[in-house]
């Protein structure tokens, strides 16, 4: 009953859009002066030779250099295992407490990070850093995958289970509890509520209203542009997706997993595949390709200078994609079916592996070693677009295809998220979880049909404004999480941790 009751709810939403002109300019000049006031303060910069070094991502460059060392560079040490987990080899019994497989959890969270990011936010790093600025974007989602240990670990660790059946765990949990054991309840509980809200804000922004707003504009482009159908329909597609999203997310956690489980292997396959046909094409310049990203990495003009504005484009493009450190994945990988929080943090490492090092770099790759980083006049999709249509003539329909699927599945990732950031401040109750659905699903019309400016500014504000209630989070929790490792990797060895029956 609920899903036909958010259809009619959506139609009557979107066909009222579709003659709100001024709405837009309403949502914008409400958050413009609230963006603006975010922005300055979680986006300030200092200069470091000559260019401006954003803090917060010091801050988490910082991080995922501290858990390294402190982890004794996990992420060299657990590939076999990690893999083995993925697959099935211990994941326990039916009655194991949980509400998705290791996979399941794992491309729930990839379906939150792999997205236009890997598209469009490569191509904006390296036409303004050049092909150097894909050295740091792998180094950045190499030193990641130990800050997502440390933060998918604590949220296993820290989980609650609801009357229903049903997991909460995450950032706010891990932040209120963990710290309540270390004495520091009142501060955790500040933190918490501070991150909830932040990521709230997020998945409607960046994790909705962008997804769909983006998706348009690339059906829109294949389509005819001006000329297409949909030129003056954005509400209909928004309508679409909004109808498919609630497909989905009426169906809860489980539901989402499902969907995610299928669209984002396939999604990756898809595209992982035509990046190899366009960088395979080009076989003899891979090795120019590769100098040019080593040279580019440790030169430019005034050397330093250039050495940090390299490195920031490629640290901020990794941290915007694989989202290390933001606390978004650990709410996805809560919902892991293990009694084991280690077993879980060795499974979300693989993610920025995943996302960053072998997705982002592919795009880098394909965009440098066909030339087009020279084409001044384009970037973003467009740039990716064409490096692509150079060698594949058709391939900007299947780059149509693979946005409207990020989109798609970000937003059913980011839509998790932000429910259980409200459930965590209100109380679990079946008025707020349909009021959210329906809100969510809403936004994403909003999103296809309005310029979303300072929309984005906002939500890429509180994003990142996430990263600094959970890192602090993680500074105080990590011993704990070394004890689980010590633990865990003993009872290992000791073969207390049987695999799984076939």
């Amino acid at each position: 009953m609920a899903y036909p009751l958010i259809t009619v709810f959506l139609f009557l939403f979107a066909s009222n859009t579709a003659h709100a002109g001024d709405l837009d300019t309403r949502i914008n000049e409400f958050l413009t002066p609230i963006s603006n006031a975010i922005s300055s303060f979680v986006f300030y910069t200092v200069p470091v030779s000559g260019t401006e070094f954003p803090l917060v991502l010091g801050w988490l460059i910082l991080a995922s250099v501290i858990f390294t060392f402190y982890f004794g560079f996990i992420q060299l040490r657990s590939w076999r295992h990690s893999w083995h987990l993925v697959r099935g080899h211990y994941s326990g019994h039916a009655n194991t407490p949980g509400e998705t497989s290791h996979f399941q959890a794992l491309t729930m969270a990839l379906s939150g990070t792999v997205g236009l990011g890997n598209i469009a936010g490569v191509a904006v790093a390296i036409s303004i850093g050049g092909a150097g600025a894909t050295f740091w974007m792998i180094l950045a989602g190499f030193l990641g995958m130990a800050t997502k240990f440390t933060e998918c670990t604590l949220a296993l660790k820290y989980r609650i289970y609801h009357a229903d059946g049903s997991i909460s765990g995450g950032p706010f949990m891990y932040l209120s509890q963990g710290l309540a054991d270390l004495g520091l309840k009142r501060t955790g509980k500040v933190l918490a509520v501070i991150f909830s809200i932040c990521c709230i804000g997020g998945s409607i922004g960046a994790g909705n209203m962008f997804q769909a707003n983006q998706a348009y504009q690339q059906v829109l482009n294949v389509t005819g542009g001006s000329e297409s159908f949909l030129a003056d329909k954005a509400w209909l597609f928004g309508l679409v997706l909004a109808i498919f999203i609630g497909m989905v997310i009426i169906g809860g956690v489980q539901s989402i997993a499902r969907a995610t489980s299928r669209i984002v292997p396939f999604m990756v396959v898809v595209y992982v595949t035509t990046c190899l046909f366009v960088i395979l094409s080009h076989f003899s310049s891979i090795p120019w390709a590769f100098g040019q990203i080593i040279e580019g990495a440790f030169t430019g003009e005034g050397v330093a200078g250039g050495v940090v504005g390299v490195l920031i484009q490629g640290f901020k493009r990794a941290a915007f994609s694989n989202e290390a450190g933001l606390g978004s994945a650990p709410i996805a990988h809560a919902t892991a079916r293990t009694k084991e929080p280690i077993a879980e943090g060795y499974v979300a490492l693989l993610e920025p592996f995943i996302d960053t090092v072998i997705i982002c770099t592919m795009t880098a790759l394909a965009i440098i070693i066909t030339g087009r980083l020279d084409n001044d006049t384009l970037t973003g999709v467009a740039l990716t677009s064409d490096a692509f249509a150079s060698v594949i003539p058709w391939f900007p329909y299947v780059l149509a295809v693979s946005v409207v699927l990020f989109a798609f599945s970000t937003s059913l990732a980011w839509f998790y998220y932000g429910l259980k950031s409200i459930t965590y401040l209100v109380g679990k109750h079946p008025s707020v979880d349909m009021g959210f659905k329906l809100f969510f699903c809403a936004c994403a019309v909003i999103g296809a049909s309005m310029s979303l400016g300072p929309v984005i500014d906002f939500s890429d504000a509180m994003i990142f404004m996430m990263t600094i209630p959970n890192v602090i989070g993680l500074y105080l929790l990590m011993p704990i999480v070394k004890r689980e490792l010590s633990d865990y990797r003993q009872r290992l060895k000791d073969g207390e941790i049987a695999r799984s029956p076939k």
